[in-house]
C-alpha cells in the first residue's frame, strides 16, 4: 500500500531548494531565527509549508549560535535543584520563556527557542527560597560556578523572627565562630542587620540549610530567604519570576 503524496513539505527542504544550499545549512538559518513564513519568524525546520511566502533575513548568518546564560529571579515555591527530586513544586526552568523575559534586558540578544534548550541549572536554590538562579548553555560558565563554588561569595537577605542571644550577631561574624554543620567546620561569614527583622549574609561555599542552622544557633528562626548576588553578578532590579541574559561584560 502506497502512502498518499503530501502536497506540502518541510520548511528546511523548501528553503534549501530556494537557496540552492544544503539541508543542514537551511536548518541552521531556520534555527537561527532568520526565516519568515508569511512574515512570521519560524524556528522549526520541520514546519510544513505549501504556498506561503518564505523570506530569508538580509543579515542571515550560518555562524553557530553562541551559548547563552540566563539569570532568573526564582519565586519561592519553585524547585531549583536542591530538593527537586522529592518536591512536587513546579520546576523553575518552566519560567524560562519569551513571555518572562525582563523588559529592561540590556543584552540586545534576540530570544530564540534554541536559547531555552539544553539549559543546565548551575546554582541550585531551595524550593522555599527566592532569588538569583543561573541557567547556562556555556560550559565555561558552568565550570566556573562548579569549580569555584567553595570560594564564591553569595549574598542572601534573610527574614527572621525571635530575639538573638547575647553576642549572637558578633558570634556569627567571628572567624572562630565554632559552627559545625554536617560534621564540617563552616567558613566565616559576614552578617549584618538590614532592619529589625532582616539580616544580610555574605558567605562563601554556602551549603543547603547552613543559614537556617546558624540563625537557630543564636536564637533566630528563618522565615524567608532571598539570594541577591552570586560572586560579582547581582540580581539588582530583576523582577520576580522574570529572567535576563548574562551580559558579555559580566563575570562571576
Amino acid at each position: 500500500m502506497t502512502e498518499p503524496v503530501r502536497p506540502d513539505q518541510r520548511l528546511a527542504k523548501r528553503l534549501a531548494e530556494m537557496l540552492s544550499c544544503s539541508r543542514r545549512e537551511a536548518e541552521q538559518y531556520i534555527e537561527g531565527g532568520w526565516v519568515r513564513v508569511d512574515g512570521v519568524v519560524v524556528e522549526e525546520p520541520q514546519f510544513r509549508v505549501l504556498k506561503q511566502k518564505i523570506e530569508l533575513d538580509g543579515d542571515a548568518s550560518l555562524l553557530a549560535l553562541a551559548p547563552v546564560t540566563l539569570l532568573l529571579h526564582k519565586p519561592p515555591g519553585y524547585a531549583a535543584g536542591l530538593d527537586a527530586a522529592s518536591s512536587r513544586a513546579a520546576p523553575a526552568a518552566q519560567l524560562l520563556t519569551t513571555n518572562n523575559r525582563a523588559g529592561d534586558d540590556r543584552s540586545g540578544i534576540r530570544p530564540l527557542k534554541k536559547h531555552f534548550s539544553t539549559q543546565a541549572l548551575a546554582t541550585p536554590l531551595a524550593t522555599p527560597a527566592s532569588g538569583l538562579v543561573v541557567f547556562t548553555q556555556d560550559w565555561r560558565v558552568a565550570r566556573k560556578l562548579s569549580e569555584d563554588a567553595s570560594v564564591m561569595e553569595h549574598e542572601v537577605i534573610v527574614e527572621v523572627t525571635g530575639t538573638p542571644s547575647t553576642g549572637g550577631l558578633e558570634r556569627l561574624n567571628r572567624v572562630d565562630h565554632g559552627f559545625t554543620f554536617n560534621g564540617a567546620l563552616l567558613p566565616p561569614a559576614k552578617v549584618s542587620w538590614q532592619n529589625e527583622t532582616r539580616l544580610r549574609f555574605a558567605l562563601k561555599g554556602e551549603r543547603p540549610g547552613q543559614i537556617a542552622y546558624m540563625c537557630e544557633s543564636v536564637g533566630l528562626s528563618v522565615q524567608a530567604m532571598k539570594r541577591i548576588r552570586i560572586g560579582r553578578v547581582s540580581m539588582s532590579s530583576l523582577p520576580v519570576g522574570q529572567w535576563r541574559y548574562l551580559l558579555p561584560t559580566e563575570r562571576f
